[in-house]
């Protein structure tokens, strides 16, 4: 039943903007417990659907940009309500009124600007990729767009991963190529952040370049884009196959077309990101080819799949500051070393920066290594 409200058309606005199971709620409160705010200081999940519901008579969205859109309460929640999606449309409404955090406003200035959160210049996206010998993307040579992701464009940590990658793919004969300037940023977080004009914006321009150029396979470096590229620019006419970097490398590690032969001599645990594991299943891959690797003991934490503890960094976090203390990922780090891990895994470029920060914080750096798969996979061939 629609909660009956003076406020019932913002409540309609809402659901027009993507919360369409706003009356499915029942105020369990499962959504509060699950998320992972809880370790640190509490965040009112089921408040403010309730708020929501009601039309969100005097909200200003104090608490609302903490949400890393991690779905930890939306796998939980006995209802199926699409949590991610009302935080998301619920910012959509209220960031019209300008209340989004300058941090994200300067982000998305830049997105509008040169077509990356990172400030970073649009003829510059890929100038990373001379060094490495990466073509431009031709539909008559490359089976596959490599889609590097805009940290890997302008984030020096990030770039190694993407390096790794290429090394990888060229190992297992995949043909592949980027597009160039005329790419832009996915659009994940900004939609996330709640300015759904730029996402739309972004996703006709870069499906318009993707037809353009004849693109039809993408293997996508960042879980975001993965997930972007996947589920959400079919609305743009996008008729994509795409692969996150994981598959693939499972895929030619399986199909003999890589041989892993040096000997790593680590034990590792992976770090499921949010973008690859819960909201999209990508569970068993990565940790097929961590159990391949000559040398790798393999350890599983007690949080995995899909109750993996979220890095922090979704949902616009990224561009955010969190106090030491607060840092999800300052929480990850001893799970690691608890299983007697020497280095954290993971396949998101987000989670490796937030981790790579985390590191730092602990009383001796050297302790655990955090890697990307495409890093550790490179190393062995």
């Amino acid at each position: 039943m629609p909660a009956a409200t003076p406020f019932l058309e913002v409540a309609d606005a809402l659901k027009e903007y993507g919360a369409h199971d706003l009356d499915l709620c029942y105020q369990c409160s499962t959504c509060t417990g699950s998320c992972p705010w809880s370790f640190v200081e509490p965040l009112h999940i089921r408040k403010l659907i309730h708020m929501a519901q009601l039309g969100l008579p005097g909200y200003e969205g104090e608490d609302l940009w903490k949400c890393t859109t991690c779905a930890s309460c939306q796998v939980r929640c006995p209802r199926g309500v699409a949590i991610v999606d009302l935080v998301r449309s619920t910012r959509t409404m209220i960031g019209e009124t300008g209340l989004i955090p300058q941090s994200l406003r300067s982000a998305l200035g830049s997105v509008k600007g040169e077509g990356n959160p990172w400030n970073g210049k649009r003829e510059e996206r890929n100038a990373w990729t001379e060094s490495a010998g990466i073509p431009r993307f031709d539909p008559e040579k490359h089976e596959y767009l490599l889609s590097a992701c805009c940290m890997s464009s302008y984030d020096k940590r990030s770039r190694r991963i993407a390096d790794a990658l290429w090394k990888v793919l060229q190992a297992g004969g995949v043909t592949a190529g980027v597009l160039g300037a005329e790419e832009s940023c996915c659009g994940e977080a900004v939609r996330k952040i709640g300015d759904e004009p730029t996402f739309q914006s972004l996703g006709k321009q870069n499906a318009a370049a993707f037809e353009k150029a004849r693109v039809r396979k993408v293997i996508a470096l960042s879980p975001h884009c993965y997930h972007t590229f996947k589920n959400e620019y079919a609305e743009f006419g996008a008729k994509l196959e795409v692969l996150h970097a994981s598959e693939v490398i499972q895929r030619l590690l399986f199909e003999g077309k890589i041989k892993p032969v040096k000997k790593l001599d680590l034990t590792v645990t992976w770090h499921d990101p949010c973008y690859l594991g819960r909201h999209n299943d990508v569970f068993e891959a990565p940790r097929e080819v961590l159990r391949a690797l000559p040398g790798v003991t393999f350890r599983e934490m007690f949080r995995n799949r899909k109750q993996s503890l979220c890095c922090g960094g979704g949902g616009g976090r990224m561009w955010m500051e969190t106090k030491r203390g607060e840092r999800f990922s300052d929480l990850r780090l001893p799970e690691a070393l608890a299983v007697g891990a020497t280095v954290l895994a993971t396949g998101c470029p987000y989670c490796v920066n937030m981790f790579e920060d985390s590191r730092l914080g602990l009383e001796r750096e050297d302790a655990i290594q955090v890697r990307d798969l495409a890093e550790l996979v490179a190393e062995t061939l």
